[in-house]
C-alpha cells in the first residue's frame, strides 16, 4: 500500500546506482512512504569507475546517471531530474592521487561542466552540480576549486538553471552568493547542499532531521529538502535513507507546518528549479 501524503513530496539531493546499490528498490520504498519526486546527483565519478584524463570522459557517467533518472521516473508517481555536475572531491583524488596540478585539475574539472551543460541545454538535465571541498585543502587547490564553483556559476548562467553546491559546514555563504551575481546567475537559484535550517546567501537544501526542519519551517525561508541517500552497500548507514523525506513530511504536517511543507515541495523546486511538482504528479483514484 502506497502512503498519500496530499503534497508532492521531493527528495532534493540523492544518488541511485542499479549497479552496486539498491537503485529502483529505494526509488519503491521512497514511493510507499508517499514520496513523488526526485532529484538524482550523479555519483562521484570515482565511484563508477570513471578517472577522467580530459572532459568528454564524464559522459559516460552522466549518460549513466540519465538511464537511471529515466528507470526511477518509470517508479514515481511523480518524476525525477537529473542534476550533473563534478564532485569537487575530485580535485583532491586528482592532485594527490594522479599527480594533476592544482591547475590542470581545475581545467579538467571545467571543462566536465561544459559537458555538463551541454546536457541542460539539450533539455535532458534540469541542473548542475559544483562546489569545494568540505575539508582542508592547499591555498592552490581551494583558489582552482572557486575557480571551478565559478565556471559553474557561469554555465548556470549561459544555460539558464540552478547550481547545487558541495561546501564546507556553514550557515554563510554570502562570499559565493556574491559570485553568482557576479557571473549572472541569481542567488536563489544556488543550492546548497547538506545544508542547516537556516542559510544566508543561497537557498538551502536541508538535511531531513527533525532539528533542522523545525528551524527550517520556523524561518519562513524558501528551503528544500533532502537526503543525500549515497545508495552504496559498503556504507549502509551512510547519511539518510530513502524513506526518510516522506516520514518527515508527515511530521512536519502533523506539527501544524503545511506552509512549510507546501514552500519546501511545491514553491521552491518552482522558484529554483522551474519545475512543477503538482502538475506532474498523477494521483491514483484506487
Amino acid at each position: 500500500m502506497t502512503e498519500d501524503l496530499g503534497t508532492p513530496v521531493l527528495d532534493n539531493h540523492l544518488h541511485l546506482d542499479p549497479r552496486h546499490g539498491r537503485g529502483i528498490e529505494a526509488v519503491e520504498e521512497f514511493v510507499r512512504l508517499g514520496g513523488t519526486h526526485l532529484l538524482v546527483v550523479n555519483k562521484p565519478s570515482w565511484l563508477l569507475g570513471v578517472e577522467p584524463d580530459e572532459p568528454a570522459d564524464f559522459r559516460a557517467v552522466f549518460e549513466e546517471t540519465l538511464e537511471t533518472v529515466a528507470a526511477a521516473t518509470e517508479a514515481l508517481p511523480g518524476r525525477a531530474w537529473p542534476v550533473l555536475g563534478v564532485h569537487p572531491g575530485l580535485i583532491s583524488r586528482l592532485v594527490d592521487e594522479r599527480d594533476f596540478s592544482p591547475t590542470e585539475a581545475r581545467d579538467l574539472m571545467r571543462g566536465g561542466l561544459e559537458v555538463a551543460s551541454e546536457y541542460v541545454a539539450d533539455g535532458d538535465a534540469l541542473a548542475l552540480k559544483s562546489g569545494r571541498p568540505h575539508y582542508d585543502v592547499t591555498d592552490a587547490v581551494w583558489e582552482a576549486s572557486n575557480a571551478v564553483t565559478r565556471r559553474a556559476f557561469e554555465l548556470g548562467a549561459e544555460v539558464d538553471c540552478a547550481v547545487q553546491l558541495h561546501t564546507e559546514a556553514t550557515e554563510d555563504l554570502t562570499d559565493l552568493a556574491a559570485v553568482a551575481e557576479e557571473a549572472g546567475l541569481d542567488p536563489s537559484r544556488v543550492v546548497k547542499h547538506y545544508a542547516a535550517g537556516e542559510l544566508a546567501g543561497v537557498t538551502p537544501s536541508v538535511m531531513s532531521d527533525k532539528d533542522r526542519l523545525e528551524r527550517a519551517a520556523e524561518a519562513v525561508e524558501p528551503f528544500l529538502m533532502e537526503t543525500d541517500f549515497v545508495d552504496d552497500p559498503d556504507r549502509p548507514g551512510m547519511v539518510l535513507g530513502p524513506k526518510t523525506v516522506p516520514r518527515r513530511v508527515r511530521w512536519l504536517l502533523e506539527e501544524g507546518y503545511d506552509e512549510a511543507v507546501r514552500r519546501a515541495h511545491v514553491e521552491t523546486p518552482r522558484d529554483v528549479y522551474g519545475i512543477d511538482t503538482e502538475a506532474t504528479l498523477e494521483r491514483s483514484e484506487s
